[in-house]
């Protein structure tokens, strides 16, 4: 099983063929599904997955009916960005697709930005789902599952001074500020994303599929800027596009692949080999044993500015306070299992981030977080900056 879906409720009565309307369904936040990591891990997963995907199909099929054909005859779909072709294309050459699109809208009160869903369906129950959006700097942090999603390891930075990714489930782009203007300070970028389903993580990433997610979010992100009277396209980036991000076999002083980080949790470094993000871009992401998107263990440095504002509202929250050497140099706080600075660098903000799955596991934050901050900042050429942690709320 490689996709999964999600139950909608399409309105029927917008439909023209196979193009219509579907009203938006958040996705479950991945802390209300918590104990289903437990229960997927071991022999039960593969049985419990496939359970769990065919009481989805089955709760959609009615919802996904139409009286038409297939999706054929010159349609365009996904807000008329993508062709037959390029619909095809996302389902490994299918033709029987269904397309519905909620249309591109700004939000009337003007706090946030313009924002739509196109969802593609084939007769399988194959589904990819593109999104218009503002990314919420509300929920940016410790539990945000687009950042579990779309920052994870697996995806490849685009380059060519693109903010986006891509893997071979998930890709997205940030539209430039060129076209929409810079973002009012605090503000995310407005963001294109595709998804194809939950990622298996116990598979490497398949190339192909990679690029071709890849493909298509430059697509809709030139369609859209179009849209908005916008000169110039953006180039396809498959070309400079490194390859895909492996587990990497991890050597005891480089946790991570950092050079000098190490930690005496020996289940980490003997169990879950980690994927690190390949290819410089605006992520460097260390995941480890990730199930349901989420990961157990993660590391992550964010370099471009336009996304560290991601975390900024967490940095300053109250709490327990993160000293650094010198004072001006940022500003982050701590509790068990969840650690995060941002520093003030010469480029901007740059945000450094260590987040376990269980309090369990706070002593590899203490271990790793202090050195981590210190060898990110210095190959960023931010250094040197040195941080102390507090003592934990139970000593």
């Amino acid at each position: 099983m490689s996709k999964q879906t999600e139950s909608g409720a399409p309105d029927d009565s917008a439909r023209s063929g196979v193009l219509g309307t579907v009203p938006f369904v958040p996705r479950t936040p991945w802390w209300h599904r918590w104990h289903w990591r437990r229960l997927m891990r071991g022999r039960l997963r593969p049985a419990l997955a496939a359970g769990l995907a065919g009481v989805l199909l089955g709760g959609t099929a009615v919802a996904w009916q139409t009286d038409t054909g297939p999706f054929a005859g010159g349609r365009r779909a996904c807000w008329s960005a993508l062709d037959s072709a390029d619909v095809s294309a996302l389902f490994g050459g299918g033709e029987d697709i269904e397309s519905a699109d909620t249309p591109l809208a700004g939000d009337p009160i003007g706090s946030e930005g313009p924002s739509g869903q196109c969802v593609l369906r084939s007769t399988d129950g194959s589904r990819v789902t593109a999104q218009v959006h503002e990314l919420d700097t509300r929920f940016g942090g410790a539990g945000d599952q687009w950042a579990d999603e779309f920052l994870s390891a697996r995806l490849t930075p685009l380059g060519g001074g693109l903010l986006g990714m891509a893997s071979d489930t998930r890709a997205w782009l940030a539209v430039p500020d060129g076209c929409t203007g810079r973002s009012q300070t605090g503000d995310g970028p407005l963001v294109i994303d595709v998804a194809t389903g939950w990622t298996l993580y116990d598979d490497v990433v398949d190339g192909t599929e990679r690029d071709r997610l890849a493909r298509t979010v430059v697509k809709l992100v030139n369609h859209y800027m179009a849209g908005q009277g916008c000169e110039g396209t953006l180039a396809d980036p498959v070309p400079r596009l490194p390859r895909p991000t492996r587990f990497l076999d991890e050597q005891p002083d480089a946790f991570c692949g950092i050079k000098g980080l190490r930690t005496s949790g020996k289940e980490w470094a003997a169990a879950y080999r980690p994927m690190v993000t390949r290819g410089p871009g605006p992520v460097r992401t260390c995941d480890r044993h990730v199930s349901f998107d989420h990961p157990a263990l993660r590391l992550m440095t964010i370099e471009d500015p336009r996304l560290a504002v991601l975390y900024h509202r967490q940095a300053l929250q109250n709490g327990h306070r993160i000293k650094a050497t010198h004072p001006e140099a940022g500003h982050g706080f701590y509790h068990p299992g969840f650690a995060l600075f941002q520093a003030n660098c010469q480029t901007g903000d740059v945000t450094f981030l260590i987040r376990a799955d269980s309090t369990s596991h706070a002593y590899i934050v203490r271990t790793l977080f202090p050195r981590y901050v210190t060898e990110e900042a210095t190959r960023l050429g931010c250094g040197p900056l040195r941080i102390t942690l507090p003592p934990d709320p139970d000593r």
